[in-house]
């Protein structure tokens, strides 16, 4: 399983969360209203940057060779000072509803355990170990 968990597996649960962000929206501004709507999306994409910046915070601070220590800092500052004071700000909406922003945080975190539950369900990962023995053995 580690070997299909690497930065790969980032990019698949950021495109997945989008997506499922993006169909939600459309059910949460017909069920809930547009504010509920707005706030689920918003933190769902605030919740997707982080990812984004994490990911890259750590791809360019941990490297077998040379650390680039300008683009790390230049992440750090873009990541820790303005992502979170913009989620500050999101969270000082009125019209936002906490739960509806938690629901929002929490969304990439139910992608990232639903794509590991199915690939151990499935045995996705022992399929492919099976795939490369036989591609090996030819």
């Amino acid at each position: 399983m580690t070997q299909n968990l690497g930065l790969d597996f980032i990019d698949r649960t950021l495109r997945t969360t989008g997506i499922l962000l993006l169909i939600g929206l459309v059910f949460c501004l017909y069920y809930l209203g547009i504010y509920p709507a707005l706030a689920i999306f918003s933190a769902g994409v605030w919740s997707m940057v982080n990812l984004m910046f994490l990911a890259a915070l750590v791809r360019a601070a941990l490297r077998p060779d040379e650390v680039d220590k300008m683009r790390v800092a230049g992440l750090a500052f873009l990541k820790f000072p303005l992502l979170y004071v913009s989620g500050y700000f999101l969270l000082k909406v009125p019209v936002f509803d906490p739960i509806h922003l938690i629901i929002g945080f929490s969304v990439i975190l139910a992608v990232v355990v639903l794509k590991v539950v199915g690939r151990a369900l499935f045995g996705l990962d022992a399929k492919a170990r099976n795939d490369e023995n036989i591609q090996g053995a030819v």
